[in-house]
């Protein structure tokens, strides 16, 4: 099912044996487009503190309860390294988070942001050498990934279009099967009043997070023809075979 980033924002965080706190925010993956952590406010539980939690251990939401279930007990949240979600975070408090619940690194191999089935690295790669490549550090890793991004900050950037400005980041749209990234809502109302678009993550060249703009390989005016989109109602799968079928792309669905 997919929802609007904004309006999961808020939901309580339920672990296996009471509430841990709410969902205060989202940091996703402008390479893969995808929700690499939700970041939940503890509240007066663990006096505020903010907590990284993988999608891996998300289950699904519940609308009607506004409640977001993760596997986790509240001891293997408490536990849980302390990472300042304000500064950037390094590929040592990744592993160190990753660590500390068991399970893989991102970056090489991760059954919960790929396969959930993976059991086995490159074909003819040696235990050592996949152990050595997930650890291989990358470049500015001290200073935090590049395609780490938070929701928060990326909601209100300018989408650039082929031929000039089209809008800004609204909202993001999740897919709660694999909390891919499915669709960036965009604001046209400076250029189209009233009228609200989504485009496909597929579509994005980059995230210039100096410049605050998202730049698309779509013409302005495509986007501005483009099949309107009602934050109000559900996207169903007609919708978005219109969508793709615009923009003469076939469909992430297969």
């Amino acid at each position: 099912m997919l929802h609007r980033m904004n309006k999961l924002q808020g939901y309580m965080i339920e672990a296996t044996d009471g509430d841990v706190g709410k969902l205060d925010e989202f940091f996703f993956d402008d390479a893969r487009w995808s929700v690499r952590y939700v970041v939940v406010d503890t509240g007066n539980w663990l006096t505020g503190r903010r907590v990284l939690l993988p999608p891996g251990a998300l289950g699904r939401p519940n609308r009607e309860r506004h409640v977001l279930p993760v596997s986790l007990t509240r001891k293997q949240v408490e536990d849980s390294p302390d990472i300042d979600t304000e500064k950037p975070i390094t590929r040592q408090q990744e592993d160190e988070l990753r660590n500390h619940f068991g399970w893989s690194n991102y970056w090489f191999a991760d059954p919960l942001l790929g396969d959930p089935n993976f059991t086995a690295g490159p074909l003819g790669m040696s235990p050592a050498g996949m152990a050595a490549m997930a650890r291989e550090p990358a470049e500015g890793e001290a200073q935090g990934d590049p395609h780490l991004e938070s929701a928060r900050e990326v909601i209100g950037y300018h989408i650039q279009a082929v031929g000039g400005e089209i809008g800004h980041v609204e909202d993001f749209v999740v897919d709660d099967q694999d909390w891919a990234v499915r669709y960036i809502s965009v604001d046209t109302r400076k250029w189209l009043p009233g009228k609200t678009v989504l485009i496909a993550p597929q579509w994005v060249e980059k995230v210039d997070c100096v410049e605050a703009k998202v730049h698309v390989g779509l013409e302005r005016d495509q986007i501005r023809h483009s099949p309107p989109y009602d934050p109000a109602e559900p996207i169903d799968r007609e919708y978005e075979a219109r969508l793709y079928e615009y923009y003469g792309n076939p469909g992430y669905w297969g």
